[in-house]
């Protein structure tokens, strides 16, 4: 294999197009530019957050071991990813330490100017606002590392000669077994699998206490005094308004522009939640009796006089004259 230059951002889009539509799935130009960014920016993520330069090995295993998974029921295309990974092993497991960080480099150089917001990352309060990640400061440290906390100072002959002790500003851990760098094997780190499966997991995890804070906010929370109110003179500015003075402990409401007697039906079928809201329900189609006499007293009464009389004016003129 000979080395050759990365990639441009032009060329890279182009062949993850052509791999996109190789498939029976065809994406306009908008998706595909979405699907790039977020491919960019989820592998911007593995290269970052990855403990040791050789971690660049377990990242692809990761993906290879979820390929294997998707194809499980194809032993041909087994075989294919098999081999395949086998290349990698025999071509990138003899490079030194020196030689991986020279990789992480370059590709961090290549995506140093990409700084795309991804809702997954800022939902899991792994990005910035800005587009920036965020590191972590505790977990365990790559195997065969020490914890951080102690400088040594050696002398000419390599003797430790001094120590001191620092404060880390995390929380560290030894690791405990290091991973597998072959075919198949505990790879030891999540970087390089799904992400969104992982989220998912987070989620529906969290969802019981997610909706017990929810309620307990919308208990807790003080109404809001002037909220009525206000309702009140939109609905007369509007029309008719009929507010039912019930509100429950929340002090919500629900506004009816259009109301039907399907509606009214579906609101028989609410919970006992639901009946605690305040409803005002608006008739905009019928006029207030109140502004329709407002109304009234703007029209000039005089007029119909004034055209009739018009006529009897001129003839009053001409005999002055």
């Amino acid at each position: 294999m000979q080395p050759q230059d990365v990639y441009s951002h032009r060329a890279l889009r182009c062949l993850l197009t052509r791999l996109a539509h190789t498939s029976i799935m065809r994406l306009s130009s908008t998706s595909m530019d979405r699907l790039y960014d977020l491919m960019m920016m989820a592998f911007k993520y593995q290269i970052v957050l990855c403990p040791r330069p050789r971690d660049l090995l377990l990242v692809s295993f990761n993906h290879m071991d979820g390929v294997r998974g998707l194809i499980k029921d194809n032993p041909r295309l087994i075989n294919s990813v098999n081999e395949a990974q086998r290349f990698i092993i025999e071509t990138y497991t003899p490079l030194s330490d020196g030689e991986f960080q020279l990789i992480r480099q370059t590709l961090l150089a290549f995506f140093q100017d990409i700084h795309i917001r991804v809702s997954i990352f800022l939902k899991g309060n792994l990005q910035k606002g800005d587009g920036t990640f965020v590191m972590p400061t505790s977990g365990p440290v790559p195997h065969g590392s020490e914890v951080p906390g102690l400088i040594r100072y050696f002398n000419i002959r390599g003797r430790v000669v001094r120590r001191r002790e620092f404060v880390s500003g995390g929380s560290y851990a030894s690791s405990l077994r290091d991973a597998s760098f072959d075919v198949s094997g505990d790879r030891v780190t999540r970087l390089g699998t799904n992400m969104y499966a992982e989220s998912s997991a987070e989620d529906t995890h969290t969802s019981a206490s997610s909706k017990h804070t929810c309620r307990s906010e919308q208990v807790t929370d003080d109404p809001n005094p002037l909220a009525k109110a206000e309702l009140n003179l939109l609905a007369k500015l509007m029309g008719q308004v009929e507010v039912c003075d019930f509100v429950g402990d929340d002090g919500g409401m629900r506004v009816n522009l259009f109301p039907s007697q399907q509606e009214e039906d579906e609101e028989g079928r609410l919970s006992r939640k639901d009946e605690a809201f305040g409803v005002v329900n608006i008739q905009a189609v019928k006029a207030d009796t109140a502004l329709t006499h407002i109304a009234a007293q703007f029209t000039d009464q005089d007029q119909d006089e004034r055209l009739s009389n018009k006529g009897e004016d001129l003839l009053a003129m001409m005999d002055d004259l």
